[in-house]
């Protein structure tokens, strides 16, 4: 079995070098301008780009630019002009999704690699053959495959790299495609502007038609709910798996109130697939990896270039673990489910790569996360005779179990003094903003520190 390429986000230079320290191949960038990353992104200067690329080569590892909006007229004129110095870097792709800005790179600059965005959508083998034909060397599928539908293309398309997700944030349309951000704030997801209107918090009402066919509030007291039999009949819905029976409180219309919009009521409705505009949760498919790896998947990739250090690294060296597991014929580790418990996350799902989940094997896949929860805690800046330098992230204290996690190796020890920068003891220490030392081994400087809750 080949091992697939682990490939991580850059969103400055420190994650790019936590992403190689932890196990990670290659790593991906945004683009000044034309990346759909135009916030938090420390590579929005050349200078700093062309570092991130020497840097990397200089590891004899990769890195790719993420060129991939949908420009409009104003950036066309700019395009090619401003990609001359990117492309004197020499990245060893452009991730690209715009078919104009395609066919004037490659007419342009035929021998630079360009792999095809998921923003584009690839969802079968036909049009990955098409990309094939028009020069690319690798596609990113669309992350609403199944692992039979990767399977297949694999098959057809045997002489094309295929990269695919398996961890991060998921868009409540197809990848990139949402216009919630545009709607609500004029800032298009397509043009690197998100805000994430699909993370932001909304209230459901329930809704029915008035008498001029508009959707309107219900009142609280009109509505008639009998919890038990609506706990049974969800029981029931979610007990099969393949065609599983629709639950009549889904062919309902709603109504929904984002909190910081009271009284600006949208109209909802839920299909047979859910209603995912309250349904967005965030991709681990570490589960997966053994299969994708003897499907044939080149490139395995998490997202989030806006997350933290820390998010980069244990996603890098948890993947990293995985896919190790899966070359060498070991069975796929639980605790690695668990281990990714402890990145700030809006609930996992392992999106659309199996098409229906029983409610056991959803309570089971929670109950593996549990085993192993942990809280980021603090980044060792240096370690001399003995002590650590800690920069603190968040509350700890003496007597709290926390696990060292560093690229020669993770443990999981008690913490048994704390000092400040006076040397004076200490037994807790409050959150961000301070820093401590503690006893700590030489061999992990540079570790992260999360406390085991």
């Amino acid at each position: 079995m080949k091992s697939p390429e682990l490939l991580l986000p850059a969103g400055s230079l420190e994650k790019m070098h936590a992403a190689f320290d932890f196990g990670a191949d290659a790593v991906y960038a945004g683009q000044p301008r034309y990346s759909l990353r135009a916030r938090n992104n420390e590579f929005s200067t050349l200078e700093v780009l062309q570092q991130g690329i020497s840097d990397a080569h200089a590891r004899g590892k990769l890195f790719f630019v993420a060129s991939n909006i949908f420009p409009h007229n104003s950036k066309l004129k700019t395009y090619l002009r401003d990609m001359e110095p990117v492309i004197a870097m020499k990245p060893d792709a452009l991730i690209m999704a715009d078919p104009g800005l395609i066919m004037m790179v490659r007419e342009k600059w035929p021998e630079v690699p360009v792999h095809l965005s998921v923003q584009a959508n690839a969802v079968n083998w036909a049009d990955v053959k098409f990309w094939k034909k028009m020069g690319l060397t690798r596609v990113i599928l669309s992350r609403e495959l199944s692992l039979d539908e990767v399977e297949e293309i694999r098959q057809e398309c045997p002489d094309m790299e295929l990269e695919v997700f398996v961890h991060g944030a998921l868009c409540i349309a197809y990848s990139g495609r949402c216009l919630l951000s545009g709607y609500f704030n004029h800032r298009d997801p397509n043009q690197g502007t998100c805000t994430n209107s699909c993370r932001w918090d909304y209230k459901v009402e329930n809704a029915a038609e008035n008498e001029t066919g508009d959707l309107a509030r219900i009142p609280v007291e009109t509505i008639k709910f009998d919890f038990n039999k609506a706990l049974e009949d969800a029981n029931q819905s979610f007990s099969a798996m393949g065609d599983m029976p629709r639950h009549p409180l889904a062919d309902r219309p709603y109504l929904i109130e984002e909190s910081t919009k009271p009284g600006q009521l949208m109209p909802i409705l839920e299909d047979e697939h859910g209603t995912y505009i309250m349904n967005s949760k965030d991709l681990r498919a570490v589960e997966h990896v053994e299969r994708l790896a003897k499907i044939g998947v080149d490139s395995l990739k998490v997202e989030g270039r806006t997350k933290s250090l820390y998010y980069v690294a244990r996603t890098a060296q948890v993947y990293r673990r995985a896919i190790d597991d899966a070359v060498a014929g070991r069975p796929f580790n639980p605790q690695l489910l668990g281990e990714l418990n402890g990145l700030a996350n809006r609930g996992y799902t392992d999106g659309f790569y199996q098409r229906h989940h029983t409610q056991d094997h959803q309570n089971y896949m929670e109950g593996v996360s549990q085993a192993h929860r942990s809280q980021y805690v603090g980044q060792v800046l240096n370690v001399a005779d003995g002590w650590a330098e800690v920069e603190v992230k968040n509350r700890f204290a003496v007597g709290d179990q926390i696990e060292i996690i560093s690229p020669n190796g993770n443990e999981i020890v008690t913490l048994s003094e704390m000092r400040n920068k006076e040397s004076q003891s200490l037994n807790i220490i409050g959150g961000a903003g301070h820093t401590v030392r503690i006893p700590l081994d030489a061999k992990y400087e540079k570790a992260l520190l999360a406390k085991m809750l």
